[in-house]
């Protein structure tokens, strides 16, 4: 799977799903994790067969029951915008009534760096999240 360096220096391996690797985003501002299709020149969710699309948002729900099972968001926002980074990718990210940006977008706002231990206990715990839920 290529992985365009840009997402690589930004978020850091969880686990591979049977479509997509699932990566944590960096930004300890929000609870944030990406589904990114293996694959090459993915760009849109419609250079997925059919039966990969359908696996993409069996995956997709797969993230969000793992993502308010461990968090308790408000809100999940969902999203797949492409506009810097093109390779096909989905953001899911925990939002809460009281983050720093709610009820705004999280966009090129609010970054914080995770301390190493905290991001690797917080990758373990995902990790255990994915093969856990049904």
């Amino acid at each position: 799977m290529w992985l365009d360096p840009r997402l690589e220096a930004s978020s850091s391996f969880i686990i591979d799903l049977e479509l997509c690797q699932v990566r944590l985003s960096h930004n300890a501002a929000f609870p944030w994790i990406l589904l990114i299709p293996k694959g090459n020149d993915i760009v849109e969710i419609i250079d997925l067969n059919m039966v990969e699309q359908q696996l993409l948002m069996q995956e997709i729900a797969l993230a969000s029951h793992v993502m308010r099972s461990l968090f308790s968001p408000h809100k999940l926002n969902v999203a797949s915008l492409g506009n810097v980074v093109s390779q096909l990718h989905v953001h899911i990210i925990a939002r809460f009534d009281n983050d720093s940006t709610w009820p705004y977008p999280v966009w090129n706002t609010v970054s914080e760096a995770y301390p190493p231990s905290k991001q690797n206990e917080l990758i373990a715990q995902l990790k255990a999240a994915f093969t856990t839920i049904d």
